[in-house]
């Protein structure tokens, strides 16, 4: 099941992702994992993180702003889990984690814009597979780690690399708003462990990889972040990003697209 969070005149909701009745627009034959045409949303009464109904009521997709699929109370963040994404910038694979935060105001949904930040000349993209929570937890085993998890989305952990490089702490370069873009909709019946991964800038392949590659699989991430902290529904772990990172510059169309679940595309524009 795909679940989207929209807007549409002026009302929030969610929405599960069915194909278009016949006779909308496009609604013949299957879309692609990558497209919104042909498809509509079921509106849901209540939210995701629970029992819920559909109402039968179908809005066609291309009548709504689709929005981040979730507001994260935090976006729990892993860094260098994939072996040669560490070893491009020069970085051993840690022994332990790397958890770093991104605050709820860097969440973009899909379309919105990537501002780049003042303080930065540096600006990179990084294509990962998003970790939706579902339900409170702490102290998660690993046999139990898929009972907590709503579903998995794509995410762009956009980073202001001179900053990072500058900086001890990635507060900054990691943080700025508009720097976690998360969409188009939360995959809720997915195999996560090998995924393809795909990262294009204005058409142009930079990064391909699998989930596979992780070092640490989801499971044991969620062992280790909730070993330390409470994870509230909605809140999102970000499982790394493979090999071929690389600049953003204004003007560009960064797409993420993953296996399964589909594509998020943005464009970089400069700040007002």
């Amino acid at each position: 099941m795909r679940i989207a969070r929209f807007s549409i005149d002026g009302t929030v909701g969610f929405g599960v992702v069915v194909p278009a009745p016949e006779g909308e627009p496009g609604a013949a034959g299957p879309a692609p994992a990558s497209s919104t045409t042909g498809l509509a949303l079921d509106m849901i009464k209540g939210h995701p993180f629970g029992d819920f109904d559909r109402s039968g009521k179908l809005v066609p997709m291309d009548q709504v702003r689709l929005l981040p699929p979730v507001l994260p109370s935090k976006v729990v963040a892993v860094g260098r889990n994939y072996a040669e994404h560490a070893r491009e910038l020069g970085n051993e694979v840690p022994e332990v984690p790397v958890v770093f935060f991104k605050p709820s105001t860097s969440v973009i949904g899909p379309g919105d814009e990537i501002v780049y930040p003042s303080f930065s000349t540096e600006v990179h993209h990084e294509a990962e597979l998003a970790v939706v929570i579902g339900r409170l937890c702490k102290d998660v085993p690993r046999e139990r780690a898929a009972e907590v998890i709503l579903g998995y989305t794509c995410a762009n952990d956009v980073t202001a690399r001179d900053v990072q490089r500058a900086e001890d702490q990635w507060a900054r370069a990691k943080g700025f708003d508009s720097s976690c873009p998360l969409g188009p909709w939360v995959e809720t019946e997915l195999d996560p462990s090998d995924l393809a991964m795909i990262c294009t800038v204005n058409g142009e392949q930079r990064q391909l990889g699998r989930t596979g590659e992780m070092v640490r699989d989801v499971a044991d991430l969620i062992v280790h972040i909730t070993a330390a902290m409470t994870l509230l529904p909605g809140d999102v772990i970000l499982t790394g990003t493979p090999a071929g990172v690389g600049p953003l510059h204004v003007g560009d169309e960064v797409a993420v697209t993953i296996e399964g679940i589909g594509t998020l595309t943005n464009k970089v524009a400069t700040r007002d």
